[in-house]
């Protein structure tokens, strides 16, 4: 009896025992979780966190193959995949991380740049919206789709700020403008992040690529990088602080090196000022390769070196370089990285697994139920329609000849994307089996919209890059025949992108000679120009009555297009980047310096700064954008025009739809700073709105301007506002506003 009472009395204590034990790891926080772990952990171990290698099933990247992945996994020799998508893949994988002696989950991360099963329109024409909500509202369905199929870390937002359209990648990011950059940087990370690291509908956000990547010389990707540390602050590094304020959980480093040192070996960038001054808690991941492509950089001599310099400068993870994972435990033997350098990497990588609850249970978000019920959403499709409508930039519209009346009855469709299927989504983007029957044609969208009774005429005319011109004389019969020409034309999806800079901006092969050979006829064209960048169409924007920026709008282009070309949804599109007239005047961005000679006029060019062959302005300004309505604005009325420290100047603007559309308008407000200890832009963007007016309708739009909005960086780096004179502005485009200045005293 008492032997049996002894045992019962050793239960019950046993039992109380695993419940205060269990109870306790309950109330611990991650950080002390993370700190539990790291104990446990063996060196090995530590740097298989920091390791990412590339799976062998891939949509968008290169693809490695290597015959011990799965036995690297169950030692505990990798802390995350990539291009591993769909929970069937996802799950195969973690079951090998469970296999390891201390269970530590897998991240797995996957370029969703702009849709993963809904392909939305690229970032640079969702950038053309200037609408934040459904900007956020397409980086959170992505998500949605993204952590349905196993998907932990999206390597989005891009952040670059890019004045140069040469360079490929301009199609990722959101432009050349740091405030609407940082505005869409914000719009992103909460969009992809939704309502915290955990959610089953949320993913780890990435502000890539750090820092000033879009500033390679010549527009050519992965080039070099040089420029002051003023310059970097101003226009460069406020999106990736706006990403970094809105939490965005990972920073990836850049291919380039800036002012002679590679982004990626950067110790400024990562630790002064990432880690130490903006108190970053999340991880920085390389970029592909790019710790191991300091050699080819002259920085470093061999992959050990590189190791060396990676960490100690404060990239956490290496991504698929191998650098880490051969070097860094005999880097640390011969004491040339001290381990708390590579405790520090490992403790941020696993806090973001904590935060995103693979310690509980590392198979959340592979659910195959769930990933077949949010892929098939209709609301998906609904939301890509309305932010490709909204992406749409109406560039020109002579007679008005959009949008299409009911009275035309003979159409001719011409061009090489008018029946395009997969170009519509762009690059960067994920091909499925069922791309023919999910992805609208702009020839569908167009013809569905036609009278039943209407007669349609379709001809290719040419391809997209080569000298064939077999098909003018079809497009021209065609032409001729039709009460109203559209052509589709432009670069295709794999022009632009990650190493597609094109030295030449221009329409590639004959499409230019086609658009000559149709307008000849005298018919009323419309012209379409899918692109991932600024295009150069001189000829075609002087004779064209009719020009629509289409960008590459993912899977519903024909319907959003076809809306906006019969009138069922008025654009409202204003560009993110500048349009040049010609590559000479490269880089070209509307907040430049003015000189000690600038230009009065276009025809002025005695000993001024100007070009003796073009003019200095561009074909189309940045925030340009036409309506098929129009907007009236009354003078802008301010609060007062001297003002003290630090009060707030209101600005009011009455705007007023006079034309018989609905429609948007983004109303916009730039600054100038007249004289300053450093010379300052002619303009800059400091605020926006978006507003709906109904025909007849106005709206008084409110601003109000505060010193913040004033400070600049000095010669010494430090972020002031001094007091003067400022213009304040405000209008449609940064080429048209009225300008009232103002005295702002200390």
């Amino acid at each position: 009896m008492q032997t049996n009472h002894f045992r019962n009395l050793c239960l019950v204590v046993l039992a109380a025992t695993q419940v205060v034990c269990v109870s306790a790891q309950k109330t611990k926080t991650i950080a002390q979780k993370v700190d539990s772990v790291l104990q446990l952990m063996t060196l090995e171990e530590k740097i298989g966190q920091l390791n990412q290698y590339s799976g062998d099933w891939s949509h968008t990247g290169p693809i490695t193959k290597d015959g011990d992945k799965q036995s690297q996994i169950k030692k505990g020799q990798l802390g995350s995949m990539l291009n591993i998508v769909g929970v069937e893949h996802t799950r195969t994988l973690q079951e090998l991380a469970m296999q390891s002696r201390l269970k530590i989950p897998l991240l797995f991360g996957q370029d969703v740049i702009h849709g993963l099963k809904t392909t939305f329109p690229i970032p640079l024409a969702e950038a053309a919206s200037w609408d934040l909500p459904a900007i956020e509202r397409s980086a959170r369905i992505a998500a949605k789709e993204a952590a349905a199929s196993g998907i932990h870390w999206t390597f989005a937002p891009m952040v670059d700020i890019a004045r140069d359209p040469r360079w490929g990648r301009v199609m990722e990011g959101a432009g050349e403008d740091p405030y609407l950059g940082s505005a869409i940087a914000k719009a992103r990370v909460k969009g992809f992040q939704g309502n915290g690291l955990g959610s089953l509908d949320a993913v780890m956000a990435c502000a890539k690529h750090f820092a000033a990547y879009g500033a390679a010389v010549g527009g050519r990707d992965y080039n070099s990088v040089d420029m002051s540390e003023r310059l970097l602050h101003e226009v460069y590094l406020p999106p990736f602080k706006a990403a970094l304020d809105a939490g965005v959980a990972t920073f990836m480093n850049s291919f380039n090196d800036l002012n002679g040192v590679p982004a990626t070996g950067n110790r400024y960038l990562q630790r002064t000022l990432l880690k130490e001054r903006w108190k970053f808690k999340g991880f920085v991941v390389s970029d592909w390769g790019s710790v191991g492509e300091m050699i080819a950089h002259g920085y470093v001599q061999d992959n050990r070196e590189a190791a060396k310099a990676a960490i100690t400068a404060g990239s956490d993870m290496d991504m698929e370089s191998r650098s880490y994972i051969q070097h860094l435990a005999d880097l640390f033997k011969q004491k040339q990285v001290p381990i708390v350098l590579v405790d520090d990497a490992v403790r941020r990588i696993l806090t973001k697994k904590f935060e995103m609850g693979l310690f509980d249970d590392p198979f959340r978000f592979s659910n195959a139920q769930r990933e077949k019920i949010v892929w098939n959403d209709p609301a998906h499709k609904a939301a890509a329609l309305d932010m490709a409508r909204k992406s749409i930039v109406l560039l020109k519209n002579e007679q008005a000849l959009l949008p299409i009346q009911a009275s035309v009855k003979k159409v001719a469709l011409i061009g090489p994307f008018m029946k395009a299927v997969r170009d519509n989504l762009g690059f960067w983007s994920y091909e499925w089996p069922d791309d023919s029957t999910t992805i609208v044609t702009q020839y569908d969208g167009i013809v569905r919209r036609l009278p039943k009774d209407a007669i349609v005429h379709y001809a290719k005319g040419c391809n997209i890059n080569d000298a064939d011109s077999a098909g003018f004389a079809a497009a021209i019969a065609a032409a001729k025949d039709a009460d109203l020409v559209i052509m589709s034309m432009g670069e295709a999806r794999d022009m632009s992108g990650e190493a597609k800079s094109r030295s030449s901006i221009q329409l590639p092969g004959l499409q230019e000679a086609l658009i000559k050979a149709i307008h000849a006829t005298g018919k009323p064209v419309v012209l379409l120009m899918n692109a991932g960048r600024p295009l150069i169409f001189n000829w075609a924007a002087d004779h064209v009555p009719a020009i629509v920026c289409t960008w590459w709008l993912g899977t519903q282009a024909g319907d959003a297009i076809g809306d906006v070309l019969f009138g069922q949804y008025n654009p409202s599109g204003k560009l993110p980047m500048t349009f040049p007239r010609s590559e000479g005047q490269i880089p070209i961005y509307y907040n430049y310096y003015n000189t000690g000679r600038p230009a009065k006029d276009e025809n002025n060019l005695f000993y001024v700064s100007a070009y003796i062959d073009l003019p200095n302005s561009p074909k189309f300004p940045f925030g340009y954008g036409l309506s098929y309505t129009h907007f009236q604005y009354a003078p802008m009325q301010l609060s007062d025009t001297v003002l003290k420290g630090n009060q707030t100047l209101t600005v009011k603007v009455r705007v007023r739809n006079e034309g018989k559309y609905d429609g948007e308008e983004v109303v916009q407000l730039y600054l100038r700073d007249v004289t300053a200890s450093v010379v300052r832009p002619v303009k800059e963007l400091k605020g926006f709105q978006k507003i709906f007016l109904k025909a007849g309708e106005t709206k008084e739009v409110v601003f109000q301007v505060k010193t913040d909005d004033l400070r600049f960086y000095n010669q010494t780096v430090q972020h002031i506002w001094e007091p003067g004179e400022f213009h304040v502005m405000v209008g449609t485009s940064s080429a048209q506003v009225e300008t009232r200045k103002i005295n702002w005293q200390q």
